[in-house]
C-alpha cells in the first residue's frame, strides 16, 4: 500500500479532531465487542440452563426438582421456583390479612412477574450500548470524513495546485474515516440483532416455566402442554 494512504497516514497527518474521532471510534468498537462477548457467553449459559430446566418436572417432589436446578444464584429458573414457593407460603401464613385483597393466584403471579422483570432487565443490560454504537458510529465516521476533506481542501487551496496527485491522497485519507465508522457500526448492529433474538428464546422458555409454576402452586399440578385439561401432578415440598 502507498505510504500516503492508510490508517497510519491518517493518524500521523491528522489534526487533533481527526485523532479524537479515530480514538472515539476505537473506544466504541472495543465497547461493542466486549458487550457482544460477555452477553454471548451469558446467553450460551442460559440456553444450557433452560434445557436442563425441563428435568424439574420429572422429579418426585418440589425439593428434588429444585436440586436438579443446581445452586447457581444466577439461575433464573431456580429463582422463579424459590420465589413461587416463598410467595405461596407467605400467602398461606398471612391469608387472614391478604384474602380480602389478593387471592393466591394473583399473589403468586405478582411475585413471579417481579422475578421475571428483574431477570429481563439483567438479560438486556448492555444492549443499549450496541444500539447506540450501531446508530451513531457511521455519523461519527462521517464527521471525521467531512472534517478531513475540509482541511484537505484548505491545504490544496494554500498550495495553489489541484492536480489529481495532490487531491487523491488527502481525500482518500478522509474517506477512511467513513469506512471506520461502518466497520464499527456493522458488528454492533449484527450483534444486537443476534442477542435480541437469543434473549427472546430464553425469555419464552422462562415464561412457560413461570406459567407451569403458577399452575403448580395454585392447583398442585403443572399444566401439560399436550392438552388444555391435562395436569401433571408433582408432590409439594
Amino acid at each position: 500500500m502507498n505510504s500516503q494512504f492508510g490508517l497510519m497516514s491518517v493518524w500521523t497527518q491528522g489534526d487533533f479532531v481527526t485523532k479524537s474521532v479515530a480514538l472515539l471510534l476505537l473506544g466504541m468498537s472495543l465497547a461493542s465487542w466486549i458487550v457482544i462477548l460477555i452477553k454471548t457467553l451469558d446467553l450460551i449459559k442460559y440456553k444450557k440452563i433452560s434445557r436442563v430446566a425441563e428435568d424439574f418436572w420429572h422429579s418426585e417432589d418440589f425439593a428434588a426438582g429444585l436440586a436438579k436446578l443446581d445452586n447457581d444464584p444466577a439461575n433464573p429458573f431456580r429463582l422463579l421456583a424459590i420465589e413461587g414457593r416463598e410467595a405461596t407460603a407467605h400467602h398461606r401464613n398471612t391469608k387472614v390479612h391478604l384474602h380480602d385483597s389478593l387471592d393466591v393466584s394473583d399473589w403468586v403471579t405478582r411475585s413471579l412477574r417481579n422475578t421475571m422483570d428483574e431477570f429481563t432487565s439483567r438479560l438486556q443490560s448492555g444492549l443499549a450500548i450496541l444500539a447506540s454504537v450501531g446508530s451513531t458510529a457511521p455519523f461519527v465516521g462521517l464527521f471525521g470524513t467531512v472534517w478531513g476533506i475540509y482541511h484537505a481542501l484548505l491545504s490544496i487551496g494554500t498550495a495553489g495546485q489541484a492536480t489529481i496527485d495532490k487531491v487523491a491522497g488527502p481525500i482518500g485519507e478522509s474517506l477512511i474515516m467513513t469506512a471506520l465508522g461502518l466497520a464499527v457500526a456493522i458488528p454492533a448492529v449484527l450483534g444486537y440483532n443476534a442477542l435480541v433474538r437469543g434473549n427472546k428464546g430464553v425469555l419464552q422458555k422462562l415464561n412457560r416455566f413461570a406459567h407451569d409454576l403458577h399452575a403448580y402452586f395454585v392447583t398442585g399440578a403443572r399444566v401439560n402442554s399436550s392438552g388444555p385439561a391435562n395436569v401433571v401432578p408433582m408432590k409439594k415440598a
